[in-house]
């Protein structure tokens, strides 16, 4: 019975966090390292971008690629703990191309595939990192992806209206730092049993630590008045359909940010990307549950073995 634990133990290995300086901003980095990894995963979080928000997603995809992955999860700029960059806010395309000098700077040694997941507008800044670093990168998987606007969400269009008024952005971060001069038992006790009724330790405990900093809900608001700006066009059909071998995307039934008009128009314009759709009950926010994590990193992990049989 020792024994078993044992394995069990070693098959779920946690996560470690570090920080590491990308092109002068300090940046937050979790990671799992595999002995003899055959691939390495690179994960790209959404909007608000704290990868801690994902522990349980990535310690479980290590567990269902069976150890043979090395996994690194790199957060956006200034969505972190402490105010590193002093208050300045940071686009979405300083966003991407943090991420690309990231996969130069940490990754230029690593010898395996470079496989990109990316969750909602992560999947978009994933794409884009595939059109800079096609040399690097051999597959690339969306989770519950953003791509493009859904003229038809009235929430997105509040959301819009909200990030594109300074003054109400600004109006609003403050809102939600005040709850910072709250201790962390009692925010906890008030993410608990309110946002997270449902949620996991780790993700209130993220959303304690990162989203009750002014800094941080100003760049979240920032980073997406600058997607609304950029997503307001089309994806470029071109691209996808000349990588769509490389592309596999996951939607949620009921998600207004990857909806499911934007998967039938995949299906058409680049009709050999691998679609999926999730019918278990998750959510856009599948990291702020155990289940959620669970069934999402249990659902990557069958697409690369799939595509990858051969270093099986």
């Amino acid at each position: 019975m020792e024994s078993e634990k044992e394995l069990m133990n070693e098959a779920k290995r946690q996560v470690n966090s570090r920080l590491c300086r990308v092109s002068g901003s300090m940046t937050e980095v979790m990671e799992i390292q595999a002995e003899t990894p055959k691939f390495h995963v690179l994960f790209i979080p959404g909007n608000p971008g704290v990868v801690s928000f994902y522990n349980d997603f990535l310690e479980s995809l290590h567990q269902f690629l069976d150890g043979d992955a090395s996994i690194t999860a790199v957060g956006q700029i200034s969505h972190t703990s402490k105010d590193w960059e002093s208050g300045k806010l940071f686009s979405l395309q300083e966003q991407i191309d943090h991420k690309v000098e990231f996969i130069r700077q940490e990754l230029e040694s690593v010898k395996v595939p470079i496989i990109l997941v990316g969750h909602s507008i992560g999947s978009y800044i994933s794409l884009e990192i595939l059109r800079k670093c096609p040399e690097k990168v051999v597959y690339c998987v969306g989770l519950y992806p953003f791509l493009t606007l859904n003229q038809q969400s009235t929430k997105q269009s509040l959301i819009g209206k909200l990030a594109a008024s300074s003054l109400l952005s600004a109006t609003a971060s403050f809102l939600v730092a005040t709850l910072g001069l709250l201790p962390m038992w009692a925010a906890r006790r008030l993410v608990s049993n309110s946002l997270g009724a449902s949620w996991s330790d780790t993700a209130v405990q993220a959303t304690c630590t990162h989203l009750r900093q002014y800094h941080t809900m100003r760049n979240v608001l920032y980073m997406a008045m600058t997607e609304f700006r950029e997503l307001a066009a089309e994806p470029d059909w071109e691209f996808m359909r000349e990588n769509q071998s490389k592309l596999a995307f996951l939607f949620g039934i009921d998600d207004h940010w990857g909806p499911l008009q934007l998967f039938e128009e995949i299906s058409k314009q680049a009709p050999s990307t691998s679609l999926s759709i999730e019918r278990e009950g998750h959510t856009h926010g599948f990291c702020c549950t155990v289940a959620g994590s669970v069934w999402v990193a249990q659902h990557v992990a069958a697409l690369i073995k799939n595509r990858f049989t051969h270093l099986q």
